[in-house]
């Protein structure tokens, strides 16, 4: 028999294992992993920092179903991984992040970028080990694969001494295992499916909270089912949107905080009471509020808020069980009722406030502004990632949704530096979509030298910067003589210059007149753009009743 090293282990058992995408920087020990994942079929993109790979790795995974890797060489590669690994944890998003190490004879000898580093991991994912033997190899990678995808998603890690990577084995040696399938469609008690829409037949003011949850389980026919065959009004979380067109009649996205404070049961389906739902409690809901909730992780029942009826399983299989049991039922909520009358009515009072804001053509143009001319352009398929503060907040109201998982953001960890790791990731996994990434300034400021992968590759990603020189708010001059406030950035920077330097397009908005032709110009070129808008310094969102983060 043949000899075979342990990087082509590896990378066979990746691909036995549904591995499609490997995003990493190459370099001691880890190279020779990522030129036998290309021999093997998977397609490596060498990304300019390992923080981004690793944000692009969980998104791919997000994207098609399956875990995919992350590729990092040890020490301060796999710290930078570590940013990407928690993000996936809180997100509930699948990835595999592959770390290099030393030599496992020279481990606590101060060998090269030696660390403690499945120490590290092992608190900021589901699953972390060291792979100590060559022909251990595929054990270990079935065993990480199936942690991240099996129950609610999250983060693994693998360790990879350098001696394991290079040394060689005869095949018959290595230990063979079976590919992990789909994860198992958990099922509720027809008890707690009785229970579930009894609690929703009841209720004066019912809610359906449609959460991220839906668009992993591929659940969107059904929720939409359900919410068709009901009538109930649906609240999508940021990245919940698409999984019923956020253009349906029963969104209630336009009243978002009324519907919230005034319902009397919310129905949750995958989504969680963290700080996004304001914990599910006063004032931003009513303290008597029923709560009906759906989710994958039996622990994450009566979070914050107690549970009127828990229904533990997978998403799309427990939203098949409502709608077969709603056939037995001759019940859907009115279509006419004060609760429908009054989020009718809070919408278009929102909609009268934001108006001006939206045909406002003073320059620099405020976000609302901008927006219009954007969401013009965008098209209906288009994957939209959203990133910053006042950006992805103001643009989640105005950059509408229409399918499942084309909303990639900031998400349950709020974490900044997303944005370009996630539209590369959305361009290799979906290349025939139309990529459009809405940045801040300062959010475009830790990727943006992700820019140059996206055109190496040739990906037409196209980067809307909405500048206002800084973070949250900027300052339009600086005084002379005085440090710049902690916020401040610069707010003439000519970010569009780097698309130029890299072969790509770049444009950059002044005036209210040129961006809707800068727009025009960037989404016709073939390959990857900028565009760079100047908006007020100082402009913000429209007055809250809440403080975002109570």
């Amino acid at each position: 028999m043949a000899k075979v090293s342990g990087a082509t282990i590896m990378a066979r058992a990746l691909k036995q294992q549904g591995v499609s995408y490997m995003f990493g920087i190459v370099g001691f020990p880890v190279i020779p992993i990522a030129i036998a994942a290309q021999r093997e079929g998977i397609t490596y993109i060498g990304m300019r920092n390992e923080q981004s790979a690793s944000y692009a790795a969980q998104a791919a995974g997000y994207m098609t179903g399956r875990p995919q890797a992350c590729l990092v060489v040890s020490g301060p590669g796999v710290i930078h991984g570590l940013a990407g690994l928690a993000n996936a944890q809180s997100n509930c998003w699948p990835m595999l992040l592959i770390g290099g190490a030393s030599s496992v004879e020279q481990n606590g000898m101060g060998a090269f970028q030696e660390e403690r580093q499945v120490m590290l991991a092992s608190p900021l994912c589901k699953y972390a080990h060291a792979v100590e033997k060559i022909e251990r190899i595929p054990f270990y990678v079935e065993q990480a694969i199936r942690s991240s995808l099996f129950g609610r998603p999250g983060a693994s890690y693998l360790d990879m001494p350098d001696d394991v990577i290079a040394g060689e084995v005869e095949e018959e040696l290595v230990h063979e295992t079976s590919t992990v399938g789909e994860p198992p469609r958990t099922l509720a008690p027809q008890s707690s499916i009785d229970a579930a829409l009894d609690a929703l037949q009841s209720a004066k003011r019912p809610l359906v909270i449609v959460g991220k949850g839906m668009a992993w389980s591929r659940a969107e026919d059904e929720v939409r089912h359900f919410i068709e065959r009901t009538q109930v009004p649906f609240l999508a979380t940021p990245m919940g949107k698409g999984v019923v067109p956020d253009d349906h009649p029963l969104s209630v996205g336009g009243a978002r905080s009324h519907a919230l404070q005034e319902a009397d049961l919310i129905f949750l389906l995958g989504a969680r009471l963290n700080w996004i739902l304001h914990f599910g409690l006063p004032p931003r809901y009513s303290k008597d509020v029923r709560v009906v909730q759906l989710d994958i992780s039996p622990e994450e029942i009566g979070n914050n808020r107690a549970s009127e009826v828990a229904l533990v399983g997978d998403g799309k299989a427990i939203v098949g069980q409502l709608n077969q049991g709603l056939t037995a039922r001759q019940w859907f909520y009115p279509r006419e009722t004060p609760w429908r009358a009054a989020i009718a009515e809070k919408i278009k009072g929102n909609q009268a406030t934001v108006a001006p804001m939206i045909a406002d053509n003073t320059s620099p143009v405020n976000y609302y502004r901008a927006y219009r001319d954007i969401v013009a352009r965008i098209p209906r398929n288009a994957i939209i990632v959203g990133e910053g503060a006042n950006t992805m907040d103001i643009g989640r109201t105005q950059m509408p949704n229409f399918e499942p998982r084309t909303r990639l953001d900031a998400g349950s960890y709020g974490t900044m530096g997303i944005g370009m790791g996630f539209a590369i990731a959305a361009a290799a996994v979906h290349p025939d979509r139309p990529i459009i990434a809405v940045q801040g300034d300062s959010a475009f400021g830790f990727s943006g030298m992700e820019f140059e992968t996206a055109a190496r590759l040739g990906m037409p990603i196209k980067v809307i910067i909405l500048n206002n020189g800084g973070i949250g708010g900027g300052v339009a001059e600086q005084k002379p003589g005085r440090a710049p406030p902690p916020h401040a950035l610069s707010y003439d920077a000519r970010y569009e210059r780097i698309a130029e330097a890299f072969g790509g397009k770049g444009f950059y908005v002044t005036d209210e007149k040129e961006l809707g032709p800068a727009l025009d110009a960037a989404m016709a070129f073939k390959g990857p753009a900028i565009v760079n808008v100047q908006i007020a310094a100082m402009a913000n969102r429209k007055p809250q009743q809440f403080n975002w983060h109570g």
